[in-house]
Protein backbone atom coordinates (compact mmCIF):
# COMPACT_ATOMS: atom_id res chain seq x y z
CA UNK A 1 0.00 0.00 0.00
CA UNK A 2 1.16 3.51 -0.80
CA UNK A 3 0.18 6.17 1.73
CA UNK A 4 -0.27 9.75 0.58
CA UNK A 5 -0.50 12.64 3.02
CA UNK A 6 -1.05 16.36 2.74
CA UNK A 7 -0.90 18.87 5.60
CA UNK A 8 -3.72 21.40 5.27
CA UNK A 9 -5.51 22.07 8.57
CA UNK A 10 -7.68 24.84 7.08
CA UNK A 11 -8.74 22.92 3.97
CA UNK A 12 -12.28 21.65 3.54
CA UNK A 13 -11.49 19.19 0.73
CA UNK A 14 -8.35 17.38 -0.43
CA UNK A 15 -8.31 14.92 -3.32
CA UNK A 16 -5.52 12.82 -4.76
CA UNK A 17 -5.32 12.65 -8.55
CA UNK A 18 -2.77 11.09 -10.85
CA UNK A 19 -2.16 8.85 -13.80
CA UNK A 20 -3.58 6.01 -11.68
CA UNK A 21 -6.95 7.83 -11.32
CA UNK A 22 -7.09 9.13 -14.91
CA UNK A 23 -6.46 12.47 -13.18
CA UNK A 24 -9.72 14.22 -12.24
CA UNK A 25 -12.00 11.45 -13.52
CA UNK A 26 -11.28 9.08 -10.63
CA UNK A 27 -10.11 11.50 -7.95
CA UNK A 28 -9.62 9.90 -4.53
CA UNK A 29 -11.20 11.83 -1.66
CA UNK A 30 -8.75 11.99 1.23
CA UNK A 31 -9.68 11.83 4.93
CA UNK A 32 -8.79 14.62 7.33
CA UNK A 33 -7.26 13.66 10.64
CA UNK A 34 -7.66 15.65 13.85
CA UNK A 35 -4.11 16.96 13.34
CA UNK A 36 -5.06 18.58 10.00
CA UNK A 37 -3.22 15.96 7.96
CA UNK A 38 -5.21 14.48 5.07
CA UNK A 39 -4.36 10.87 4.19
CA UNK A 40 -5.29 8.01 1.92
CA UNK A 41 -3.71 4.66 1.09
CA UNK A 42 -3.85 2.99 -2.32
CA UNK A 43 -2.50 -0.20 -3.80
CA UNK A 44 -0.55 0.86 -6.89
CA UNK A 45 1.13 -1.37 -9.47
CA UNK A 46 4.90 -1.40 -9.83
CA UNK A 47 6.45 1.50 -11.69
CA UNK A 48 6.48 5.29 -11.66
CA UNK A 49 3.26 7.17 -11.01
CA UNK A 50 2.63 10.90 -11.46
CA UNK A 51 0.25 12.66 -9.07
CA UNK A 52 -0.95 15.95 -7.60
CA UNK A 53 -3.40 17.04 -4.92
CA UNK A 54 -6.51 19.17 -5.42
CA UNK A 55 -6.97 21.26 -2.29
CA UNK A 56 -10.24 23.21 -2.12
CA UNK A 57 -10.34 23.20 -5.93
CA UNK A 58 -6.70 24.29 -6.43
CA UNK A 59 -4.08 21.98 -7.96
CA UNK A 60 -1.20 21.63 -5.47
CA UNK A 61 2.19 19.96 -5.47
CA UNK A 62 3.28 17.64 -2.66
CA UNK A 63 5.81 19.54 -0.52
CA UNK A 64 7.10 16.21 0.84
CA UNK A 65 7.88 14.77 -2.61
CA UNK A 66 11.43 15.22 -3.88
CA UNK A 67 10.93 13.71 -7.37
CA UNK A 68 9.15 16.04 -9.78
CA UNK A 69 8.73 16.24 -13.54
CA UNK A 70 7.54 19.25 -15.56
CA UNK A 71 3.95 19.06 -16.77
CA UNK A 72 2.34 20.77 -19.79
CA UNK A 73 0.62 23.34 -17.55
CA UNK A 74 3.79 25.12 -16.40
CA UNK A 75 4.00 23.32 -13.07
CA UNK A 76 5.29 19.96 -11.94
CA UNK A 77 3.83 16.53 -11.38
CA UNK A 78 5.00 14.59 -8.36
CA UNK A 79 6.47 11.13 -8.98
CA UNK A 80 6.02 8.12 -6.71
CA UNK A 81 7.97 4.99 -7.60
CA UNK A 82 6.57 1.65 -6.46
CA UNK A 83 9.23 -1.09 -6.32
Amino acid sequence: MQTFRYVAPAATSVMLVGDFTEWQQGAVVMEKGQDGVWTTALKLPQGKHSYLFIVDGEWCEDPECTVRVPNPFGGHDMVREVP
